[in-house]
């Protein structure tokens, strides 16, 4: 039989698209516009495996289905494509980074091209490319020339502070700044030389230098993210990451704090997302305290945050984050040997790991004490990994009877645990942080009630300013440094201050942009500065020092969807008229692993860009979905743990045989099902193994005759090994293949087969890794099967959201469906040749049911991104369809418009084969579905004898139960049935059954 040919067709289509450029999309405002976004990928060496095309498959579901619901779909894809991957193999090579990035680009635009996506790739976008990155440097500068004014609740250009600072000082200043800025009256201001009025600014712009608690890894050079260290190590090549206090680039993300918690309430996110960003951004309510230090070296104070200001009298220690600046200060002689080996033992742990250990007590003592303001004790002062010094103040008022993290430091520690409250219960066993009851031991609130003592003491320590009502995020402002080569450039150069300091400024925007210069090798210099260091003579304008360090990697990718608006703009990130058209995205699809970093970031830069004029809408992503994990489904062999050997050792249970000394020894891998009969204890098993190794005997031989073979008691050892699963096929390994793949394994060894000669092979799901040698090229998918039809499984595998794991087995169904639609419109001649069927007659009403009934599901499934069902629904529809005899153009040009988004190149086959122009399906309109179809317009009744159905008679659904009546006695079969007797009634229930009773 004749079949389709997926390989010449999609290649036909896709060398179609590109030549005419089907997909480019123009600003056309008199259609809709919908904006169809993938997370920007990073092109990674290994290219795509199965799993990395789920999201985009949907996104080009949807983009399809709204061309041809009549909207200009803009569904751009570029690339992420500075980062360390890159940088790390230049290290290694000395091979330039952006030959790497350039020969992994290639292969992925070839691997994503040949799966048949909609992109417009005019509008492909790399934010290694310098005429990106110009854009990136620029909403830098123009961070760098903003402050945040509270009273307007937004970013403003630094000109609104100066006129502030020139006419009234910084007394109706009210803005997010450092936290020892100078106050100072318009007089002082004015009369300031120009470089000490500028370096008062620096404490007010939204990107700044500062001293900042970072991941450090030494192995990589460079700081690391939150989410790029794992256990202590980094994420990417497990080395060692310390904290330490360096000098970064900052973002003042915290600015926008409780902007981005509100902006959640606006947006189409899944519940679980938005919560995850609402606990990193972590608004508190509460109050600020200041505790005095008792101290010879002069008068300071632990300023600290709690949300539990009522608790203030059960305080019985102070408890510093070893990173605090306080630290030195802090820390008397005879504690100075422990402090400093502990804020040592602490570097080596992440923030993250140090939260998340619950159970460990750590710490040390200080030597130091402060004093609680309200009653005047003395509160000891400990270091505790478990308190960090980026949120809140790095300090915490320990109340060890309300906290259990407090409760169990102090059990450890044995220091004082207060009661506080009459309804705290079991002290002595746990903390209570119970609100309940009234106040005990607590002075001025004795007595009083949660809220009425919360109220007291706020303005207790407000009137002698000791303390304030203050909310508080856990979010931090974002460090911007990385020090690297393979990144952007950051746009400042230094001068010298009058005091021998250093002043950063901004190049001139006609420099943009400011390009990567050469250097001889990718590491830091001698010295330590970063590898742009090594530039030779790389000054502003052959004076001035650059900043050495490179933009984090989340910079490009911070605002990359605007510029897909309108890539090829060299006066502009986009012009006015591209954004205010395309607005912001409709819908965004990509992995959970960017729930927090990523979209916070990318929130935030559009929130200043808002703030600023340039974009006209708050929120980047209207809707976001992210697409579930395709696991790996891992194939195992199981091999005997010791080769065969001339001695054997019999114990209980398993044969554990010596190891052979024997150069011509072998090794023996057992067939799954042979092995889980031998772990059964099943005799037919053993006869099996016992039969296999009396034939291997007489083959098996060394010089002196002796047999190396076991004897076998009961059971053999074995251990699981990960095998290749593109060398399996339904779980039968090929063996030939493993061997050439693995001779390692497999010189002088023998399989154990199943009684047909087939090995069968164990199965697991995990993660989709190399090191499992579970992943599947999507490529290899595509060359067996077609590109349609990894499009159509990869959306029948579930629900989108959902993991599930990948099993080329069940392919074949999807794989026979194609073919079962192919034969809708050929079936062979005598010759074997494929003859086109189609006909012009007229559907019938069945097939005109088959077909709404399934425009109506594939429409009501694209709009609730339930893939999944659509799949099915085409495979009902064409069985249906096949059953019925239908060829009919009617009714196979419209499936083919519904199948198109899900398998653009044969139905673009079909379309022009139905007579369209040839390209042209993405520019047809949607079928209408028409619910009159699927009104039924007669009953198949069940006719029952005495109670038992005996035939079925259709009859219209308004027929008269008389007639109905009528027509059943008259029936040959009934009358059969009757055997000439006459019924005593018949019983017709509309639309349900009739009952002849005799």
């Amino acid at each position: 039989m004749a079949e389709y040919n997926h390989r010449d067709t999609e290649k036909k289509w896709q060398a179609f698209w590109d030549e005419n450029q089907t997909y480019r999309t123009e600003t056309d405002t008199t259609k809709p516009k919908y904006y169809v976004l993938d997370m920007f990928p990073y092109p990674s060496g290994a290219g795509l495996h199965v799993g990395h095309p789920l999201g985009y498959i949907a996104s080009d579901i949807v983009s399809r289905y709204k061309r041809l619901k009549g909207f200009n779909v803009l569904h751009p894809m570029g690339f992420d494509s500075f980062g360390l991957p890159a940088e790390q193999y230049a290290i290694q090579t000395g091979q330039h980074p952006a030959l790497t990035t350039e020969a992994n680009l290639k292969r992925y635009i070839e691997q994503l091209k040949n799966i048949g996506f909609s992109y417009d790739w005019s509008r492909e976008v790399r934010t290694s490319d310098s005429s990106y990155y110009k854009w990136t440097q620029w909403i830098f500068m123009e961070l760098f020339g903003s402050w945040y004014n509270k009273e307007t609740d937004r970013a403003e250009p630094i000109d609104t502070l100066l006129y502030k600072f020139a006419t009234n000082g910084t007394t109706d200043v009210n803005a997010v700044c450092d936290d020892e800025t100078p106050q100072f009256t318009a007089a002082e201001w004015n009369a300031m030389s120009k470089q000490e009025s500028y370096a008062i600014t620096l404490h007010y712009r939204l990107t700044y230098l500062a001293n900042a608690v970072v991941n450090w890894c030494p192995a990589l050079g460079t700081v690391l993210a939150n989410d790029e260290v794992k256990d202590g190590v980094s994420e990417r090549g497990s080395y060692p990451v310390e904290q330490k206090l360096m000098r970064q680039w900052m973002m003042r993300i915290s600015a926008y704090a409780d902007r981005l918690l509100t902006g959640l309430d606006t947006i189409d996110w899944t519940e679980s997302i938005k919560e995850q960003q609402r606990n990193w951004i972590g608004k508190s309510v509460g109050a600020s305290v200041t505790f005095p230090v008792l101290s010879e070296q002069g008068k300071y104070a632990i300023d600290v945050f709690t949300t539990r200001v009522d608790t203030i009298y059960g305080v019985t220690f102070m408890v510093v984050a070893p990173e605090h600046e306080l630290v030195p200060s802090l820390t008397t002689p005879e504690q100075r040997n422990a402090v400093e080996a502990y804020v040592q033992a602490v570097k080596l742990r992440s923030e993250r790991d140090r939260m998340a250990d619950t159970k460990a007590v750590s710490g040390v003592f200080t030597g130091s004490f402060c004093i609680n303001p309200l009653n005047e004790e003395n509160v000891p002062i400990f270091l505790a990994d478990y308190v960090l010094a980026g949120y809140g103040t790095g300090a915490v008022m320990a109340v060890p009877s309300g906290d259990q993290r407090d409760w169990t430091f102090a059990k450890h520690f044995d220091l004082p645990i207060v009661p506080i409250l009459d309804g705290q219960k079991d002290l002595d066993m746990q903390a209570d942080n119970t609100k309940e009851g009234r106040y005990i031991n607590s002075g001025i609130i004795n007595g009083l009630t949660y809220k009425e003592a919360t109220d007291t003491l706020i303005a207790w320590l407000e009137e002698r300013r000791l303390g304030r009502g203050k909310i508080n995020y856990r979010m931090r402002d974002a460090v911007f440094s990385r020090q690297r080569y393979w990144g952007e450039p950051v746009p400042v150069y230094f001068k010298e201050d009058s005091k021998g300091g250093r002043l950063p400024y901004l190049i001139d925007e006609a420099d943009l942009p400011l390009e990567l210069p050469t250097v001889d090798k990718y590491l830091p210099t001698e010295t330590g500065e970063p590898p742009l260091g090594r530039a030779e003579g790389w000054k502003y304008k052959g004076e001035h020092d650059y900043e050495l360090s490179t933009m984090p990697g989340w910079a490009g990718s911070s605002w990359y969807w605007y510029r897909y608006m309108d890539p090829q703009n060299n006066h502009e990130f986009a012009s006015k008229v591209a954004i205010s058209y395309w607005q912001n995205v409709d819908l965004y699809i990509g992995g959970t692993e960017h729930a927090t970093g990523h979209l916070l970031y990318s929130r935030f830069w559009n929130k200043f860009l808002y703030d600023r004029g340039y974009v006209p809408q708050d929120e980047p992503f209207k809707k976001l979905i992210n697409q579930g994990m395709i696991q790996g489904r891992s194939n195992f062999v199981y091999r005997v743990k010791t080769n065969l050997s001339a001695e054997s050792v019999v114990g209980n249970g398993y044969v554990r045989t010596t190891e052979s000394e024997h150069p011509d020894s072998i090794s023996l891998f057992i067939s799954k099902n042979i092995k889980d009969g031998l772990e059964r204890g099943d005799e037919e098993s053993k006869l099996y193994i016992h039969t296999y190794f009396n034939k291997l005997r007489s083959r098996v031989t060394n010089d002196d005759g002796r047999h190396h073979i076991i004897n076998l008691s009961k059971f053999m050892m074995w251990t699981p090994l990960h095998v290749d699963v593109n060398i399996v096929e339904n779980d039968v390994l090929d063996i030939e293949a493993f061997k050439k793949l693995r001779p390692d394994l497999t010189e002088n060894a023998e399989f154990i087969t199943e009684p047909d000669g087939r090995y069968l092979v164990g199965v697991e799901v995990e993660k989709m890794s190399k090191s499992k040698f579970n992943v599947v090229n999507p490529d290899d998918i595509v060359e067996k099967y077609g590109a349609d039809v990894l499009r159509l499984y990869e959306m029948f595998l579930g629900p989108l959201e959902q993991a599930k794991p990948w099993n080329t087995n069940g392919i074949d169904g999807v794989y026979r469906f194609i073919r079962k639609f192919y034969r809708l419109f050929y079936k062979d001649n005598a010759e074997g040749v494929s003859q086109w069927i189609v006909t012009d007659e007229a559907p019938t009403p069945a097939e005109l049911k088959v077909l709404h009934r399934t425009i109506n599901k594939t429409q009501d499934d694209i709009e609730s991104y339930s893939f999944n069902t659509s799949v099915s629904s085409f495979m009902i529809c064409v069985n249906e369809l096949a059953a019925l005899n239908c060829h009919k153009r009617a009714v196979l040009q419209d499936l083919v418009l519904l199948l198109s988004p899900y398998a653009p190149h044969l139905t673009e086959e079909f379309w022009a084969a139905l007579g369209n122009e040839p390209g042209t399906v993405s520019k047809a309109e949607f079928p209408k579905f028409n619910p009159n179809f699927l009104v039924e317009d007669a009953f198949e009744y069940p006719i029952q004898i005495n109670g038992k159905v005996r035939t079925t008679i259709s009859f219209a659904i308004d027929r008269a139960t008389t007639e109905i009546e009528r027509e059943v006695l008259a029936d040959e079969t009934v009358l059969k049935w009757l055997e000439g007797k006459s019924p005593k009634k018949v019983v017709v229930v509309p639309k349900r059954i009739v009952n002849v009773v005799v």
